[in-house]
């Protein structure tokens, strides 16, 4: 008996292939991740209130240290579940000395220490993207992700950007899509690569720039197939999953 593809799998697989078709090489990481990847080499030190907010899922707890490098009240490396596929981007250039001008695409799966409700899960996925390349701007940035949201959505679909803080883009700036309603919803966080970040993949930001994004494809998967709860997808409900 013929069987379906997770919902999950079917928008990854449609997500990666808008990537691929420009250009981008898929690479992946590790799930459980050190400190120093997940956090400090994306311009995210000890003392950022973005790891507060991220409460995370800790393998081996970071102790204290003043260690170079770690910053006062900083941390030794500690192991943790990554929270984002971001920590994939430095790890993968250093890892096998990637050389720019180049463009990875990130697909995995996250944690974070949520309050699992409609739209709240601790276990999701994410695709995460980086291109470093000899003037890239943030409309190279736009135009991507407007045709990503376009080969979703559809041609009619209308997006809208807004500046927003995020550590390891510099400027940063949310991507809106219009619903049916009229209202907008917040899809994804993307920006410029911050110097710091690309000096830590030992790329030059003098030369060098670079563009980055991540969402979380759950919602999006959710959007795209009129889902009103993100805990369906872990459920292994064989009602649910034979809707696909």
């Amino acid at each position: 008996m013929p069987g379906n593809l997770h919902p999950l799998t079917q928008f990854m697989r449609e997500s990666l292939k808008y990537f691929t078709d420009l250009g981008f090489e898929i690479v992946e990481g590790p799930e459980a991740e050190t400190e120093w990847y997940n956090f400090d080499a994306l311009n995210v030190p000890a003392n950022h209130p973005s790891r507060d907010v991220q409460d995370t899922f800790w393998l081996a707890p970071p102790v204290p240290s003043m260690a170079k490098g770690s910053g006062i009240g900083g941390t030794k490396d500690g192991k943790v579940l990554r929270t984002h596929t971001t920590a994939v981007d430095v790890r993968y250039v250093k890892e096998n000395n990637l050389k720019p001008p180049f463009k990875l695409i990130v697909p995995g799966r996250c944690f974070r220490n949520e309050a699992t409700d409609l739209s709240h899960e601790h276990t999701f996925y994410q695709i995460d993207g980086i291109a470093i390349d000899k003037d890239l701007n943030m409309g190279h940035l736009i135009g991507i992700l407007d045709g990503y949201m376009k080969t979703l959505f559809g041609e009619d679909i209308k997006t809208r950007v807004n500046p927003h803080l995020y550590p390891f883009v510099e400027p940063g700036m949310d991507l809106y899509i219009q619903l049916k309603d009229g209202k907008w919803r917040e899809m994804l966080g993307s920006g410029m690569a911050h110097p710091i970040v690309l000096k830590n993949m030992g790329i030059d930001p003098e030369k060098w720039q670079g563009i980055m994004w991540g969402m979380g494809i759950d919602r999006y998967m959710m959007q795209k197939f009129g889902i009103d709860d993100i805990r369906l997808s872990y459920s292994g409900d064989l009602r649910f999953l034979k809707q696909f």
